[in-house]
């Protein structure tokens, strides 16, 4: 049988429709409904083989590391594939599409697969968990998050390219399997499997995103759950508390001297902006032509020097700052790489 290659104009436009469905229930803030969650839970426990657990509700994954870590105060990296039930849980609802009814070529399942992604991978309990809050608990076992939560953008994630699989292309798929995945993903909120007792965290109270769905919010938490704990998140970049609460308009160009973590100060470059750090941190004046004007800030800034083309406008004197490469030598030579190498005296002073 010969592999498809593409789907039919019908198929493919059903993929948002799967994609809107499962996500909504991936970003959904609505407390989870704790009888079905513990009836979902034992029904899979029973599936696996294993015996009804002690279900333990939390209000967020720092509640539910603390239950974790007080619960079994020796689990490492070493032992939790032994401890932990993840892979007895993966193993059954996570079984993939047979092989027999791979009937797409691998590059079309890869297009599908990343179409139908309703969350991206970075959104992760990983980020959830700060070193900070456990200072008692060894630095290697605080990341831990992604190997002891069943994450619920996970499994919607799957969900997703379940549903379109089995509804939309007809593959095969265990009902019972189907039926597990679902129920786990529509009411359970994140999961941490063991074998006597089960860890269940409800959703966020809030999550908020930028146009890009990134998680972003601006002096408050990207995510927030009912207990308090928060995520400060600027388009994507997981912050620390410090910056995280303070609005960038109010983000000091000093905490580019100390912060040594170059994502971070990436981030606060852009929320910032080069303008703000020219005045702030006295940019070293290099050259000048007509409003413009070429500037140097220490290297100590950036991982690199930063080299600044500052554009006065003359009716308003509005300062408008863009980086150019460090090999550049003059505020010409900035000023024509700026405009893809038109010449200066070819255009008027933008404003």
């Amino acid at each position: 049988m010969s592999l498809i290659e593409k789907l039919t104009p019908e198929q493919e436009a059903l993929i948002p429709v799967y994609r809107e469905k499962w996500r909504a229930i991936a970003l959904s803030t609505e407390r989870i409904d704790r009888d079905k969650a513990a009836e979902v839970l034992k029904a899979t426990y029973t599936a696996i083989d294993k015996q009804e657990p002690e279900i333990i509700f939390c209000e967020s994954p720092y509640a539910g590391l603390k239950i974790i870590f007080k619960k079994l105060p020796n689990l490492t990296f070493n032992n939790i594939n032994v401890l932990s039930l993840n892979n007895n849980f993966c193993d059954y609802i996570f079984a993939d599409l047979t092989n027999e009814n791979r009937k797409f070529s691998y590059q079309i399942n890869t297009q599908i697969f990343e179409k139908l992604t309703v969350v991206e991978p970075s959104f992760s309990p990983r980020e959830y968990v700060l070193e900070d809050k456990f200072p008692n608990q060894p630095k290697f076992n605080i990341y831990l998050g992604d190997r002891l939560w069943l994450n619920l953008q996970n499994l919607a994630n799957r969900c997703c390219h379940v549903d379109f699989y089995v509804s939309v292309l007809n593959y095969y798929y265990s009902k019972k399997r189907w039926e597990t995945l679902q129920s786990l993903s529509r009411f359970c909120g994140w999961i941490s499997p063991f074998e006597k007792f089960c860890i269940v965290c409800d959703r966020p109270l809030h999550l908020r995103f930028d146009n890009q769905n990134r998680l972003h919010a601006e002096g408050e938490p990207a995510i927030e759950f009912i207990d308090g704990y928060s995520l400060y998140s600027y388009h994507g970049v997981t912050l620390p508390e410090k910056y995280g609460k303070i609005h960038p308009q109010q983000w000091q160009a000093t905490w580019l001297l100390t912060e040594e973590n170059a994502e971070l100060r990436r981030v606060l470059i852009e929320g910032i902006g080069y303008a703000r750090i020219c005045q702030e941190l006295q940019a070293i004046e290099l050259d000048n032509w007509a409003e413009y004007t070429l500037l140097k800030i220490d290297n100590s800034v950036d991982i690199e020097p930063i080299y600044l083309l500052k554009m006065t406008c003359p009716s308003t004197g509005f300062i408008h700052a863009l980086r150019v490469p460090p090999n550049i030598n003059s505020a010409r030579e900035a000023i024509s790489w700026v405009n893809w190498d038109v010449e200066p005296e070819e255009f008027g002073v933008q404003t």
